[in-house]
């Protein structure tokens, strides 16, 4: 199992809804990935909106992928570069650090993450 951002073993981000790039729960990357589905973030209203703006809808359901559409308050394992566009743009979600991989400090700090950490 990969570790998270701060050297710990990964945490499991989510199972319902089922998320990952292996929708097995965790943000780990792999062969094929090319998302990079690292960040584990408690999904907002506008995130939601501003992804839906970019091109990736996560509200709407996909029901022959099993997607049943994300609500505010879901987590979900995001692709790195979309939360540092967010970041960007003053509508980075939320982060849960135990559950984010460590390859996610590729393209975001760990002072960013922190930053964003779910509290509590």
């Amino acid at each position: 199992m990969p570790t998270n951002v701060l050297g710990a073993p990964l945490a499991c981000c989510c199972l319902r809804p089922k998320t990952g790039f292996y929708r097995d729960g965790y943000c780990r990357t792999g062969q094929g990935d090319v998302g990079l589905h690292t960040v584990c973030a408690r999904v907002t209203k506008e995130f939601l909106e501003f992804s839906r703006e970019q091109g990736n809808d996560l509200i709407s359901p996909v029901p022959e992928y099993e997607f049943p559409g994300l609500r505010p308050g879901d987590k979900w394992c995001l692709c790195v570069r979309r939360w540092s566009e967010a970041l960007k743009a003053g509508c980075a979600p939320p982060v849960v650090l135990e559950a984010t991989q460590m390859s996610a400090l590729e393209f975001v700090t760990l002072e960013e993450l922190q930053a964003h950490a779910v509290k509590g």
